[in-house]
């Protein structure tokens, strides 16, 4: 195929995806023109529009779409859309077409590429990254999968030596890329419609680690195997790196971390979480390897703003405490609620979920009903589809999920019902959870809490 220079127009269908925006706005910010469809009108779209990127959200093709020259045009899709007549448009009439992963591979061949990998922690982990080559003023971009707080984005374009990216191992995306330093902070089984089992997950994640030139440049987290020399990470365990000493002191964590050679004491963040100093002790890891100094990263730490919808957190004035999350697997809603029972151990907590695909609910039932059964009361929504059909699932519902859950206060809601059922809950903390479009109660229930 041709350089990705060469072309002038680039049409994304699937834009609203987390991923697939990161690369509008890099090619938009390059005074490309970015055109795009997705089903569905969402915050994030809509931020796209007002940057200025045409994005349609019925599958038509009209004269923006008949306008485009094969010659000059390079169409982007996301492999979770499977048919589409406009993607249809473009194969038949032979326009270079590429998967996500392909052309964030393609960015990745010209930059010192930081690939951050791992079934859980992977956002948080390369958004700090980022956040800390800004800080240190490296000559950077960022294709993140979530938006960070710092920036406000999931894009940032601050230079072209480095590049971090999130690493996504669902379809093996993650395979397309030209890692030279790379992270890989857990590989519990996920995406099984798509690896089947652990043992295949585990393989390709050992696949993605032999991508990467030299072991000094591989973190993984400790007790990881991923089959090549590496370095490790860890916390309240010795590793290459590591930290400990953790304390909490106002809302504030502190911590200490070791290199090989040295210990720095008291770094201190506001995110919460023994798994988040975790996705810190590697980040550090890395812009110590790059030569950042220990004076820019304490600072880095300690305004670091966490990610939108990474147990965002807010504390009212009236004792409420509304908490909200991306957490989509039982091994992450684990981690959230740990850490909400550890900080306020005595405060009646709420819990509001959206399952994430029918599959997902399938293969983790038993433990997604372990880990909701930790909340004082339970809403649980019906299951977001997302690429998936209920008909292809017969019996996998979020009633027969809640069957599994041992809780007494426990129901099942729609979306559009939620926000009304919690309105007349009685809970200290509130936690709205799940990867689907449970973001939109997010606002009213921001302003409730506000106001009663």
């Amino acid at each position: 195929m041709k350089n990705l220079e060469t072309y002038q127009n680039f049409y994304f269908v699937g834009i609203g995806g987390i991923g697939m925006s990161a690369l509008a706005r890099y090619f938009n910010a390059s005074g490309k023109k970015v055109l795009g469809y997705d089903k569905t009108n969402t915050k994030l779209t809509q931020n796209l529009i007002n940057e200025g990127i045409d994005i349609v959200f019925e599958d038509i093709i009209d004269e923006r779409i008949t306008g485009l020259q094969k010659e000059n045009t390079l169409v982007i899709y996301t492999p979770a859309i499977k048919t589409l007549g406009i993607l249809d448009y473009f194969n038949q009439n032979s326009f270079e077409v590429l998967k996500r992963a392909k052309v964030l591979g393609l960015i990745t061949e010209n930059t010192d590429c930081i690939a951050i990998a791992g079934t859980h922690g992977k956002t948080t982990t390369s958004t700090l990254v980022a956040h800390l080559c800004k800080e240190a003023d490296l000559p950077f971009s960022c294709f993140l999968g979530g938006i960070s707080e710092n920036f406000k984005s999931n894009f940032l374009y601050n230079g072209s030596t480095y590049s971090v990216v999130e690493a996504d191992e669902y379809d093996r995306s993650f395979l397309n890329l030209s890692p030279d330093w790379a992270v890989v902070t857990s590989t519990d089984a996920d995406h099984l419609d798509i690896y089947g089992d652990k043992s295949h997950i585990e393989e390709g994640f050992r696949q993605f680690a032999a991508l990467v030139p030299e072991d000094r440049r591989l973190f993984v987290r400790k007790g990881v195997e991923i089959g090549r020399k590496h370095q490790t990470y860890a916390v309240n365990e010795p590793a290459d790196y590591y930290s400990d000493n953790l304390r909490m002191d106002h809302d504030k964590i502190y911590f200490d971390f070791h290199t090989p050679t040295e210990t720095i004491k008291d770094f201190v963040w506001e995110i919460p979480g023994i798994h988040n100093v975790e996705n810190a002790t590697v980040a550090l890891a890395i812009l110590h390897n790059l030569g950042a100094d220990f004076d820019t990263l304490k600072k880095a730490i300690a305004n670091f703003k966490g990610i939108k919808r990474r147990y965002t957190k807010h504390i009212y004035q009236n004792g409420k405490i509304y908490i909200d999350d991306y957490a989509h697997h039982p091994t992450e809603i684990n981690a959230v609620m740990g850490s909400i029972k550890t900080f306020y151990p005595d405060k009646k907590l709420l819990v509001a979920f959206q399952p994430h695909l029918f599959s997902r609910t399938r293969d983790f039932a038993d433990g997604f009903a372990e880990s909701l059964s930790k909340a004082d009361e339970l809403i649980l929504l019906d299951i977001y589809p997302a690429r998936e059909l209920q008909e292809n699932f017969e019996g996998i519902t979020s009633s027969w999920l809640l069957d599994k859950v041992t809780l007494n206060q426990k129901e099942v809601s729609t979306l559009s019902d939620a926000f009304e059922k919690i309105k007349k809950k009685d809970f200290d903390i509130l936690l709205t959870v799940g990867a689907g479009n449970i973001d939109t109660l997010y606002d009213p229930i921001c302003e409730w809490i506000e106001n009663i």
